[in-house]
């Protein structure tokens, strides 16, 4: 299960905190981290996030960056992992020496930072106990687009444009293994440790119940649902071509959070400033058949009133938009 929840207020920085849960683990992902997002969200829960995801690093999406790193720039309890389009580490790198080390030799704490490029990942690896001076080369690894891989979730990192490149990321669970229990009933089987391994995908016998089995013949007791899904665009150009591209990406995500910067008749300012309309956002998640759209991130040029006309005008054409559950 994906869980997910927008962090910030309307009008202000936004961000999204998603939670991948298997029932086994949990994989816990930030995407961007504007200023003030981390207001409200304890300790504790900033201290487990496993990988915050840049889409870009303008300062409405990393500004909160600071609150993030009070929490966990010492952490060794798990790995540290941020990631971003070309040019992350080095922005990063100065925010790490943004303070006074005089104590670094007594800390310890490893950050790991992911470049995504067009076809690889280019990574390096700053170390606290050095004050973060040192950018070490930690190598490249080719990607053919998903970056990110735990037993919970996949992530897929999306080049958009928005006077440069904005990442978008579509989170993807592994599909889902059940056990028809209507047909175990029907063939008189109780359950056991062996429905476990034959979701597993062992071969050869099972012991069912103190009787040996071929597992090949109690497949047909499986069914393989796909996973929960959704996905994260913000701060981008969208044009009709884009779109079509966009479309085939999105195909079967259950849930698009997309930025609501501008309204309907503002389309050429959107377009001057590499940004989307809450139009455009519909048009999308209808021809890429998300099962709902969440628009986050809307422009402070606007008041409450005009943001309700904004979803309206995003629910004629698409009826399953909305602003996130937290807004309300």
């Amino acid at each position: 299960m994906l869980r997910a929840r927008v962090l910030g207020k309307p009008g202000q920085d936004n961000a999204l905190w998603v939670t991948a849960d298997s029932g086994q683990g949990l994989t816990r992902l930030l995407l961007d981290c504007g200023g003030r997002t981390l207001e409200g969200v304890p300790v504790s829960e900033i201290a487990q996030v496993d990988h915050l995801l840049f889409s870009h690093l303008h300062m409405d999406h990393v500004a909160g960056f600071d609150d993030f790193f009070r929490v966990n720039f010492e952490r060794t309890a798990r790995e540290n992992h941020v990631w971003g389009p070309p040019g992350t580490a080095r922005i990063m790198g100065h925010r790490f020496r943004g303070y006074w080390w005089n104590h670094a030799p007594d800390i310890r704490g490893t950050w790991w930072v992911h470049e995504i490029h067009g076809e690889q990942v280019q990574s390096w690896r700053f170390e606290a106990h050095e004050a973060f001076e040192v950018m070490h080369s930690a190598g490249t690894r080719p990607h053919a687009g998903t970056v990110l891989d735990t037993p919970q979730v996949s992530v897929q990192a999306v080049p958009l444009l928005h006077q440069g490149v904005s990442l978008g990321y579509v989170l993807r669970e592994p599909p889902r293994v059940n056990v028809n229990t209507a047909r175990l009933v029907e063939l008189g089987l109780r359950g056991g440790p062996w429905l476990a391994q034959l979701k597993s995908g062992v071969a050869g016998d099972l012991d069912v119940n103190g009787v040996q089995c071929s597992a090949q013949t109690l497949r047909h007791l499986l069914e393989v649902e796909p996973g929960d899904s959704a996905a994260y665009f913000t701060d981008f150009l969208l044009s009709g071509a884009q779109r079509e591209r966009l479309a085939l990406i999105l195909s079967g995500v259950k849930t698009l959070f997309m930025e609501g910067q501008y309204a309907p008749e503002d389309e050429e300012l959107a377009l001057k400033n590499h940004h989307t309309t809450v139009q455009q956002g519909a048009l999308l998640a209808e021809q890429a058949g998300v099962e709902a759209l969440v628009l986050l991130h809307l422009s402070r040029r606007y008041d409450a009133a005009k943001w309700a006309g904004m979803l309206r005008a995003a629910q004629d054409i698409f009826p399953a938009a909305r602003f996130p559950a937290e807004w309300l």
